[in-house]
């Protein structure tokens, strides 16, 4: 199956590349991104941490048909890459996401998943969509509320920021269906 770039009204989200090792480093690198992803990320981040993620662990799932990935970058500016948004077929753990800081509150990583949920359930036909996260992120808890997403699980879980309270949030491909109506 080809791997497509996606739109939307501010943002093209594009396939993730070698080449994007550049731009996503010094913007991946800071504390305020890292803090609340899985404590698989390396803290302090290594000088060659997205050049090594990008091509020992995220390219090769991507041409397993394992993971997807895309930067996101302003359609104003399309070579300037802002972020990253993911789905992956891992059970309870299905969409991951970053945005620079600067580029944080303004709606962007919003519009991202919506592009990548239809993808999910429309193009690989996905059942459900399971997203984890920290409770103190508090700007990803209240998009997947935004989505229409139910809270299905709570625990612990190890972050870069340390072991956190965190949450396991749902959403069935019958009820994304429903919304779009």
């Amino acid at each position: 199956m080809p791997f497509p770039s996606l739109h939307t009204p501010r943002l093209l989200l594009q396939p993730l590349q070698l080449a994007d090792a550049e731009q996503i480093q010094p913007l991946f690198a800071q504390w305020e991104v890292v803090r609340y992803l899985n404590s698989q990320v390396p803290w302090p981040y290594p000088d060659d941490g997205a050049l090594s993620y990008l091509r020992d662990v995220a390219l090769p799932a991507m041409a397993a048909g394992s993971e997807w990935h895309w930067t996101l970058r302003p359609i104003a500016e399309p070579e300037q890459v802002i972020g990253v948004v993911s789905l992956m077929d891992t059970p309870g753990n299905n969409r991951g996401f970053w945005i620079a800081p600067a580029w944080q509150r303004q709606g962007l990583m919003g519009e991202a998943c919506v592009a990548v949920n239809r993808y999910w359930f429309e193009v690989l036909q996905r059942p459900e969509m399971q997203v984890p996260k920290a409770v103190e992120n508090i700007a990803s808890r209240r998009l997947s509320e935004r989505e229409g997403m139910r809270l299905v699980a709570t625990g612990e879980s190890h972050y870069v920021g340390g072991r956190l309270p965190s949450q396991t949030w749902a959403l069935s491909r019958e009820e994304w269906l429903n919304r779009q109506t």
